[in-house]
């Protein structure tokens, strides 16, 4: 019988549509970005994460954050804190607010995080992740989540050790980054640990993450882990697109034709959106950004990068795009990670 990958999720009461979600990515996943990536179809997707003493001080510019239209259900909030006072009034508020599962992070490597034992620095205090996790089970009725990665460095692997206590806590998935806090983004992920992370589990639903790049990816990687479902990070940054190909894949479907008209409908469309959302400077800049995205693996697009850097004025964008030959770019390099 044929293994069937893409299937749904059940997070307590909560029903997800299939088992490829995309990652909250700090200074990415905004709202034009979430827009975008809810037209292909991942089964889960979340806001940037949101300090959780931000959130219980009613501090406006998280709240932005966490703006999100009702077409992006079913969709998560990720809280990023080590302090036990605020992780059930913060999870609490993510329930208010309407989403659907509450997340806390303990996978982001950056120094001014974890050096208040927030993010990966939780990964040093186990069982702390287990009390913050039990006073946010205990505040909510939605699923509570968490993510994590391998460990600390390499002599302190205790993803396997944190999937029993996220369980004993009452969490209903835990998603898994095979790489630890010190490799960063660098090497590759882990995916042996994940699959440790899988036998340890009982009912919690486990989730792999790192080095999701392709189809072919996901499938290696559901087949070493035993995982029950994946989640794609930086591959949807100018590849949005990714859990439907994915999806298409793992049931045996034809590839989508990702081709130069095909990705300037997209660009196109991801930049109406931050120039409906953002002021012209700001917008300038995320134009920029997001551009490099989309474009960055892609065959001839040097001259498209180079215009939209120096463009000084948002009046200037539709004569870029109008004027480059679309039907130039060719596919993007496919990476078989």
């Amino acid at each position: 019988m044929e293994k069937e990958y893409i299937k749904p999720i059940k997070l307590g009461n909560l029903e997800l549509p299939n088992n490829v979600f995309y990652s909250p990515l700090a200074g990415c996943s905004d709202l034009p970005f979430r827009s975008i990536c809810k037209l292909f179809s991942p089964g889960l997707i979340f806001c940037e994460m949101v300090k959780m003493d931000a959130l219980v001080r009613h501090d406006v510019n998280t709240y932005q954050i966490l703006e999100y239209s009702h077409s992006m259900h079913p969709i998560g909030g990720q809280l990023v804190g080590s302090k036990l006072e605020y992780a059930a009034q913060s999870a609490k508020i993510i329930e208010d607010l309407g989403f659907d599962v509450v997340d806390l992070n303990c996978g982001c490597p950056v120094d001014k995080v974890t050096k208040d034992k927030s993010g990966s620095g939780l990964l040093l205090h186990p069982e702390l992740i287990g009390d913050i996790l039990n006073e946010m089970v205990n505040a909510v009725s939605i699923p509570v989540t968490v993510k994590i990665r391998a460990g600390w460095d390499e002599s302190q692997i205790v993803a396997p050790q944190i999937t029993t206590i996220a369980e004993e806590a009452g969490a209903k998935m835990i998603s898994i980054h095979g790489r630890t806090r010190k490799q960063g983004y660098k090497g590759f992920a882990d995916w042996d640990v994940i699959a440790q992370c899988k036998a340890k589990a009982k009912s919690i639903i486990v989730t792999a993450n790192g080095d999701i790049f392709s189809p072919e990816a996901a499938k290696r990687c559901f087949d070493q882990t035993g995982c029950d479902a994946v989640l794609a990070s930086r591959a949807t940054m100018g590849k949005p697109w990714i859990a439907e190909d994915i999806i298409r894949y793992l049931k045996g479907q034809p590839a989508m034709l990702r081709d130069g008209g095909f990705i300037k409908e997209i660009l196109t469309h991801h930049f109406a959106l931050i120039i409906a959302t953002q002021t012209p400077r700001k917008a300038i800049t995320d134009i920029r950004r997001v551009g490099c995205w989309y474009l960055k693996d892609a065959n001839n697009a040097k001259n498209l990068r180079h215009q939209l850097n120096k463009m000084q004025s948002l009046e200037e964008l539709d004569d870029i795009l109008m004027a480059f030959p679309w039907h130039e770019l060719g596919e993007p390099q496919k990476v078989l990670i």
